[in-house]
């Protein structure tokens, strides 16, 4: 019976206490109900502490782990660390998941055993309001970006078998990275036909403090490690760019689409100097 499968939602929280209450809300209006919540104060210096402890008097599924401040990646691994559940959901404190998230994700993965990642669609909030579109998932695209939110189901044992998110990622892309290590050996993706996801868009965020150094240190970095993925690749990768090109030539670019042009050369350039090619 699918309702007997425990899920874990891993929430970190760092100066995000305002927005707690919000996020907790939206595990406990599942409609799924056999699910843990697992609360990690990643040594944030803000009244964390005290709203998450209020959470877990509300509702014994609720859980609560305070740790020195190491960053988002160890604050999720010391949060999965600990999970009960066979799935991994990862939600960050300042966002919401719609209350069908869990239950329909949990039967995909029941449905197809060769599943590795399970996602939505997402709404933005906050400061920006609108659907999120992103390009549909494929590794060609995952070699030059990520395309898959940091709220999407994965099982523990993956986690486990990948060594959980890179700590050493501390500028951002961790999720990036964690998608690649999971898939790269195979497995199959699949975006849910349903709105489940509501990312909160700050006018200060980790992502957007980010300078174009670090953020290029970190593609680096991901590229690097993960050669094996990016290779095996290659020749799909350079088959979308030259295709991209001749678009531009023939002025059918979509400039809706330029994230995916700036990765692409990016990744070119990247390429050339990696590979001398």
């Amino acid at each position: 019976m699918i309702n007997t499968i425990l899920v874990s939602v891993i929430v970190p929280c760092y100066y995000q206490a305002q927005y707690l209450d919000e996020a907790l809300q939206s595990v406990l209006d599942q409609t799924y109900s056999n699910w843990e919540c697992i609360i990690v104060n990643d040594g944030s210096p803000d009244n964390t502490d005290v709203i998450a402890k209020e959470w877990t008097k509300k509702d014994s599924r609720f859980k609560y782990i305070y740790k020195e401040n190491g960053g988002l990646s160890s604050a999720r691994n010391a949060g999965i660390e600990i999970a009960n559940g066979t799935y991994i959901l990862p939600l960050d404190a300042d966002d919401k998941i719609g209350r069908d998230y869990l239950n329909l994700s949990i039967q995909a993965f029941e449905i197809d055993t060769n599943l590795k990642v399970v996602y939505c669609k997402v709404e933005k909030f906050g400061e920006e309001e609108g659907l999120w579109l992103l390009p549909d998932f494929s590794r060609t695209i995952l070699v030059r970006w990520n395309v898959i939110f940091c709220c999407a189901m994965f099982r523990k044992s993956d986690w486990t078998r990948v060594g959980g998110y890179d700590e050493q990622l501390i500028y951002g892309l961790e999720d990036w990275d964690f998608w690649i290590a999971i898939l790269k050996k195979g497995g199959e993706v699949k975006c849910l036909d349903y709105l489940g996801f509501y990312y909160r868009i700050k006018k200060e965020s980790m992502i957007r403090s980010l300078n174009v150094n670090q953020r290029i240190f970190s593609e680096n970095y991901v590229h690097s490690k993960h050669l094996d993925f990016v290779l095996s690749n290659y020749d799909d990768v350079v088959k979308e760019n030259n295709l991209l090109v001749r678009k531009i030539q023939k002025l059918e670019f979509d400039f809706k689409s330029e994230k995916i042009l700036l990765n692409a050369l990016f990744f070119k350039v990247f390429k050339i100097k990696l590979f001398n090619l």
